[in-house]
């Protein structure tokens, strides 16, 4: 028996009371059909209805309540079938009542639709171009020792961005930008804010970011500013005038960053923080979202430490009150997390929107494609384990918060990718297939669509080379391409997702919606041809038939887009 949920319309269509649920059964006619859903955390069986054949599939459907005593609403589907039962989950098919944290999820919030359609492009301020025309020192991308890159400013510009957004646009083409942070503070990363009321002076003031957002604007692209919560630096007036407002260790000593006592921690118990923060008036995440700047959302920095003194206590409570805070401003703003590692927790639909996606994304990517994970260690993993580690890590969230997730191949706390994949162009292209067509939103870090390569923190920030004489343009091409096809591709962007077939090397999976598919062949070895059965598809495209022979190059990959012969 073939069970079937894709978690998206027509198959699950949120409303004001509840979702409308749709299983797609194949192969056996069972005897009862019923939906296991979780209100007051106690089991409830509702008997699903049959609604008619979508082509081979039987449909059945319900309507499920919204849960509302927990983040998100989950459910599973148990079938009953000459004395043997079949149960589906988000992971697939189980025999037996699956556990509880392998349900599907949905949440009446859905995150802002926007974020999905967009192509992210992230900015180190200070590194990406700089448009002053007084000289500075040291010249731009002049080599300097290692102890000086941490500090060293090249002076990059946010009127330099501006002077460069054709590239961001057009070249690349990127619809959305994520700054890293750009408040006044002592360092070249600026994670050590010394004032969040103004823009730093050597990125143009506050009057260059009003010129940011209107060119952007002026191309209907979007803005997302880094927001540095968890800590201060050390020179912010905020060290001496509220001393107390800092979170201190069992020894009355101030606890810094992961031991930096230049990056002091805050304390959220205090309520004048808190107020000054979020939930005042004119708190710090709610000004910027107001008129000149209007950012279109927050990227919260290692949001998941933030809390109340040592071991971030209550943290749900104040990640909570910021994305209240936020969409109070801004219904439409996009509230994105950083976390290195896991981000379930944050992400069943009550706190972000999105996460930089390492722990779903960027991190079994490196393992497939490097074979390192994110310390660096050498890791064995074969496309099954590939696909199962992505496949666990959207199983845990509502697929809607999967889709609002910012997918990455590197940022700025990372390595370069092409450095991790020593060279290698044509992994590099691979790594570009699957940023653009998994589930998520892809996010570029600057000079990656153009081969720049960099070791660890700070190599990995090294400033963008404008002369074009190093560029691997056949990559900008690439990137080019697979963004253009995005913007035309529905299923890229908020479509299903199904795993087709797998060997040691490759991985074929599809996704569509119910009118459009795109099959995606993935390959890290030997040219290949595979033959891959699409029966287990809801819907039929004409000339692929049932079964389809695709021949995967070496260190390639093959995308083929079609449309449905009839709605699913």
């Amino acid at each position: 028996m073939r069970l079937l949920h894709p978690p998206i319309p027509p198959w699950l269509v949120p409303g004001p009371e509840g979702c409308r649920v749709v299983l797609l059964t194949r192969g056996v006619v069972p005897d009862a059909v019923f939906l296991r859903s979780l209100p007051d955390n106690e089991e409830a069986l509702l008997p699903m209805q049959a609604a008619g054949h979508r082509g081979a599939w039987q449909a059945y459907e319900v309507l499920l309540p919204w849960d509302g005593g927990n983040p998100a609403t989950r459910y599973a589907f148990k079938l009953l079938a000459g004395g043997t039962q079949h149960w589906l989950a988000a992971d697939g098919a189980h025999p037996r009542c699956p556990p509880e944290a392998l349900h599907f999820r949905v949440h009446p919030e859905a995150p802002p639709d926007w974020v999905r359609e967009q192509v992210f492009y992230q900015v180190f301020p200070d590194r990406f171009a700089r448009a002053a025309t007084t000289p500075h020192e040291p010249a731009w991308g002049a080599p300097l020792p290692p102890a000086q890159l941490q500090q060293a400013c090249y002076g990059g510009d946010l009127d330099g961005l501006i002077a460069r957004l054709d590239h961001v646009q057009h070249a690349v083409g990127a619809t959305a930008i994520y700054l890293n942070p750009v408040f006044s503070a002592g360092s070249n990363h600026r994670y050590d804010t010394e004032d969040y009321d103004h823009v730093d002076p050597r990125l143009g003031g506050d009057a260059a970011l009003v010129r940011l957002r209107e060119a952007l604007s002026a191309r209907g692209m979007r803005l997302v500013l880094d927001a540095v919560l968890n800590h201060t630096g050390a020179r912010h007036p905020w060290r001496q005038a509220q001393p107390h407002w800092y979170a201190r260790d069992a020894q009355g000593a101030v606890q810094g960053w992961k031991g930096h006592a230049a990056l002091p921690v805050l304390d959220f118990a205090e309520p004048a923080l808190r107020a000054a923060v979020y939930e005042g008036p004119d708190a710090i995440v709610r000004r910027w979202l107001r008129p000149p700047y209007a950012i279109d959302g927050w990227r919260l920095d290692v949001i998941h430490m933030l809390g109340e003194g040592p071991g971030a206590r209550h943290n749900e409570v104040h990640v909570r009150g910021i994305r209240r805070a936020i969409k109070q401003e801004n219904p439409q703003a996009y509230v994105l997390g950083e976390h290195f590692f896991e981000a379930t927790r944050w992400l069943q639909g009550d706190q972000e929107d999105g996460a930089m996606n390492y722990h779903g994304f960027a991190q079994p990517l490196w393992a497939w494609l490097a074979g390192v994970d994110a310390a660096g260690h050498p890791i064995a993993l074969d496309a099954a384990g590939f696909d199962a580690w992505m496949a666990d890590a959207r199983a845990a969230t509502p697929y809607a918060q999967q889709l609002a997730q910012l997918n990455l191949l590197g940022s700025h706390d990372t390595p370069r990718l092409l450095t991790r994949l020593h060279g290698d162009l044509a992994l590099m292209r691979l790594a570009f297939t699957l940023l653009f067509t998994l589930p998520g939103v892809p996010c570029l870090y600057y000079g990656d669509e153009v081969g720049m390569q960099g070791g660890a923190d700070p190599d990995c920030r090294r400033c963008m080379d404008w002369s074009g004489q190093g560029w691997q343009h056949g990559l900008l091409d690439h990137v080019r391409t697979l963004a253009a096809r995005r913007r035309a591709r529905r299923e890229w962007r908020e479509g299903a997702m199904q795993t087709l077939a797998s060997g040691a090397d490759w991985l074929v999976f599809a996704r569509y919606t119910d009118r459009a598919a795109t099959l995606v062949g993935v390959n890290r070895g030997a040219a290949s041809e595979v033959e891959v059965a699409l029966e287990g598809l809801p819907l039929t495209v004409p000339g692929w038939g049932t079964t389809l022979r695709l021949q995967l190059p070496a260190r390639g990959g093959v995308v083929l887009c079609g449309e449905a012969a009839q709605a699913g």
